[in-house]
């Protein structure tokens, strides 16, 4: 099991960044692929990135492709979201994820952190 914090949300301009972390607890975190999701006011929760346990492989949600990056420091246990070009939509609570194999549905990741929200004014 890995517990999962995240950090970074706030309230940003559209055409503004922000840098989400989340910090992970466990000897096992490198060995975890992890992913973000969001979810916004009266929506699902949706993919948005994913990243392999060494940092080779990510995937983005197409919504987001060009304008976010995920990356990953296994010596530090944490995986960071840069978001750039921020737009209105994509106000929601960001979630930080972990799982033994690397996919896009929510259903095969196995720890969940709190959530950070994250607010893009127009």
């Amino acid at each position: 099991q890995v517990q999962l914090v995240e950090s970074g949300g706030g309230l940003v301009q559209a055409g503004g960044s922000l840098r989400l972390s989340c910090a992970a607890s466990g000897r096992t975190f490198s060995s975890h692929a992890m992913g973000w999701f969001r979810q916004a006011p009266g929506k699902e929760r949706e993919f948005v990135a994913a990243i392999n346990w060494s940092g080779a492989y990510t995937y983005y949600a197409d919504s987001v492709k060009g304008r976010f990056t995920i990356s990953r420091d296994n010596a530090k246990n944490t995986v960071s979201l840069q978001m750039n070009s921020l737009k209105p939509e994509d106000t929601a609570v960001y979630y930080c994820a972990a799982t033994q194999r690397l996919g896009v549905r929510q259903d095969g990741y196995d720890d969940w952190g709190q959530g950070t929200q994250v607010t893009v004014s127009s």
